[in-house]
């Protein structure tokens, strides 16, 4: 019987300039969807009658409503996965919300839309009313359990481990096409290659070799894949997280160390001797009430998020990403007086002196 395949929800990337350094471009394309560490990832379920969405109608085009609903048990499963994953010790946290505007992360149960998710940060760029990720079919069925820790993987940055370069894997393409164009999935050719048979670039990837016991890979019937031979028979992970899923996310979201945050006082820079991948954390707690301005300074690619502390937990509040352009990160937000703010810096790649630092003003 075919598997029923999750799906990456389709988003344009960033267009890079041309002429950039081989080692600056690798290190934009490995981390662009990472979130900055120590985000607190709020997710919502679409749970109530009255949580309906207008979406437009795919024959006539107008506008209807719909509701994108589970049941407890479903939401069960999601939320004991988003547990797992941070009981690995990371430093990304999860808290279920109940107001969709708090919401990174919003989660629909629509039958028939298959399973699918944004990747990390791209969430970002969807409005309120739309799901970031859904789950098409029933996950309390035994086996499908690793289909919500897959999904939470693409909202932590992860990418499908059979498209990786290091696989090597030679696929027979139309018995692929012809496999997921009929029951369960339906799927295009073009949604077909996107998911399974496209290459990623080298430096998307989860890691340096293909992990096949991985969560992020997809079962596969035999006769789909010509090589490695080992796998002609068919391919089946075992739905759980492998130790390779382990170390990528804690490489790329350690947990805090002591001591905390440093101070970020206005009008007073700070320099920044960070590699690529790392981070530096400031707390900021405004003198007055009024529009800030916070960018760093000097010759790197970085991305800065400001998060403000509400209910003792820090909340996103705006951030900017100068990823492979020759500005600054440069960002405004309006703080007050008495509230406490967070300031996370992460360096995608050096050039030039390699110097930078960071200011609010």
């Amino acid at each position: 019987m075919t598997a029923r395949y999750c799906s990456l929800a389709q988003q344009s990337a960033p267009a890079f300039a041309p002429g950039l350094a081989a080692e600056r471009l690798n290190a934009l394309i490995s981390g662009r969807r990472m979130w900055v560490n120590g985000t607190v990832l709020h997710y919502y379920f679409f749970d109530r009658e009255s949580d309906v969405s207008p979406i437009p109608d795919p024959e006539t085009g107008e506008m209807r409503h719909m509701t994108w609903t589970g049941s407890k048990e479903q939401q069960d499963v999601v939320r004991e996965c988003f547990q797992e994953w941070h009981g690995l010790g990371i430093g990304l946290s999860f808290v279920e919300v109940r107001d969709r505007s708090e919401a990174e992360l919003r989660i629909g149960f629509q039958l028939g839309d298959g399973s699918w998710s944004t990747v990390g940060k791209d969430s970002l760029r969807l409005g309120l009313n739309e799901r970031t990720m859904n789950f098409g079919w029933d996950l309390t069925v035994p086996g499908e359990r690793g289909t919500a820790l897959h999904e939470i993987g693409h909202a932590l940055g992860m990418l499908h481990e059979h498209q990786s370069p290091f696989a090597g894997i030679h696929w027979d393409d139309e018995a692929v096409y012809a496999d997921l164009a009929g029951p369960p999935n339906f799927w295009s050719r073009d949604k077909t290659f996107f998911n399974i048979l496209r290459k990623l670039d080298a430096n998307e990837v989860n890691g340096s070799v293909w992990d096949p016991q991985s969560i992020m890979e997809y079962p596969f019937s035999g006769g789909l894949i010509l090589e490695p031979e080992q796998f002609r028979g068919g391919l089946n992970p075992p739905g759980v997280l492998s130790r390779a899923d382990k170390e990528f996310v804690r490489r790329w979201y350690p947990p805090a160390q002591a001591p905390g945050p440093r101070e970020l006082v206005p009008f007073r820079s700070v320099p920044l001797r960070l590699g690529p991948a790392e981070q530096a954390d400031f707390v900021v707690e405004p003198p007055e009430t009024r529009e800030y301005t916070v960018g760093t300074f000097g010759d790197s690619d970085t991305v800065v998020v400001v998060f403000e502390e509400r209910d003792g937990e820090p909340r996103y509040l705006t951030g900017r990403d100068d990823g492979g352009t020759p500005h600054n990160a440069m960002l405004k937000a309006r703080l007050v007086k008495g509230r406490r703010y967070f300031v996370r810096v992460r360096l995608y790649a050096g050039w030039g002196s390699g110097e930078t630092a960071v200011m609010c003003w």
